[in-house]
């Protein structure tokens, strides 16, 4: 977590993951500027942005998880989960080091602005999928069924007759179109623009997609992953500068910002506190993975999901505490891991289910139809 503005150069927070780092771009100005002096926030702007931070990153986590359980049980080809197991949770830290390392030879070796130009069209083509995707439950729940509703499907094949095979097979309906309409309009705002508004719609909804699609197999992989990344966001945040330059270097969608000068300059503010989606989505698919848990567990109760949903809080609070007691920007993850892990594994002890929850394993359509195989084969040798 990083306070930027016009004339400082705070290093971004940890950009793990899917975003693997955090852009800070001020409306599509660079983040420092040395003519201008530094912003000094006032007391009600700082309470303001990171409250508002604070409440945009539960969003995601807290609707995300409880979408995760009905996607967790889809048979629908575009709403597959991909499940991460643990060695691509071992994998995952090395890969994202490697990306990052990379991204900073690039930045380097060849004009930011091209770069960040190739990245905006990338970032546009994905963000109107990503915030299609998650209007589409509330658009179906407002227009009313009598509008309406033809259906589509955007199908690819290769060779003919029995060789014939699927490359695309995508079904839509008329609520879609309109969804992916209202979402060019917000990805046409962000590219001419780079607003912080577009950028956080765009954002949430990465973030949301990422809690719901993502699904870890078992705690196990849960906490390799999230120690794996744990490491990586300390290196690279406090052992070397690659973070801070690339950061300050990338213009995508992949951090939530909110201005600490909204009340001095509105919607025009610049002057950013932000967030990045590694720090919301990584400790999110584990909290989704316990609500999924505490559903396997058929007890009508969300004890492990709202016990590491409050951890998460409390971690979110931590980082930003130790941030301004410092003045220096925090890998948050340092902070997030510990509590959304430690908590749900002290209560885990105290209830006697600790067992319970690294036995859970996650059933997929695709899991549980292996498993019916399997079942079956092994009916028929023993008859």
């Amino acid at each position: 977590m990083a306070d930027v503005d016009q004339g400082s150069a705070a290093p971004t927070e940890t950009s793990p993951a899917l975003d693997s780092l955090n852009a800070t771009d001020t409306n599509g100005t660079d983040a420092v500027n040395a003519t201008v002096a530094k912003f000094v926030a006032t007391p009600e702007g700082t309470a303001l942005a990171y409250g508002s931070l604070v409440f945009m990153a539960l969003l995601p986590i807290f609707f995300g998880a409880l979408r995760s359980v009905t996607c967790s049980k889809s048979k629908n080809s575009s709403d597959m989960p991909e499940t991460i197991t643990s060695r691509d949770a071992a994998r995952f830290p090395i890969i994202a080091s490697c990306t990052l390392f990379g991204l900073y030879l690039f930045f380097k070796i060849f004009s930011q602005e091209y770069i960040n130009l190739l990245l905006s069209m990338y970032f546009f083509v994905l963000g109107i999928l990503a915030l299609s995707h998650t209007m589409s439950p509330f658009m179906n729940r407002v227009v009313p069924a009598s509008v309406p509703n033809k259906q589509y499907q955007l199908l690819f094949t290769q060779g003919t007759g029995e060789s014939k095979e699927e490359i695309v097979n995508y079904e839509f309906d008329t609520r879609d179109l309109f969804c992916l309409a209202i979402s060019a309009v917000v990805g046409v705002w962000y590219v001419l623009k780079k607003h912080w508004v577009a950028n956080n719609l765009f954002g949430l909804a990465f973030a949301l997609n990422g809690v719901e699609l993502l699904h870890l197999n078992n705690v196990s992989t849960g906490c390799i992953l999230l120690g794996g990344l744990f490491v990586y966001d300390v290196f690279w945040v406090f052992g070397t500068n690659v973070m801070v330059t690339v950061a300050k270097s990338f213009e995508a969608p992949i951090k939530l910002v909110f201005p600490q000068d909204l009340l001095e300059r509105g919607l025009d503010a610049s002057n950013f506190a932000m967030l990045g989606l590694g720090d919301i989505v990584i400790p999110g698919i584990f909290i989704a993975l316990l609500l999924r848990f505490d559903v396997s567990l058929k007890k009508n109760s969300r004890t492990y999901f709202y016990t590491s949903f409050l951890a998460y809080i409390f971690g979110l609070g931590l980082t930003i505490f130790v941030m301004h007691t410092y003045k220096h920007a925090q890998p948050a993850l340092l902070y997030l891991v510990p509590a959304c892990v430690g908590f749900p594994v002290v209560v885990a002890l105290l209830k006697g289910e600790l067992t319970d929850m690294f036995r859970y394993e996650e059933v997929t359509p695709e899991t549980e139809g292996a498993a019916k195989e399997e079942s079956t084969e092994t009916e028929k040798k023993d008859q």
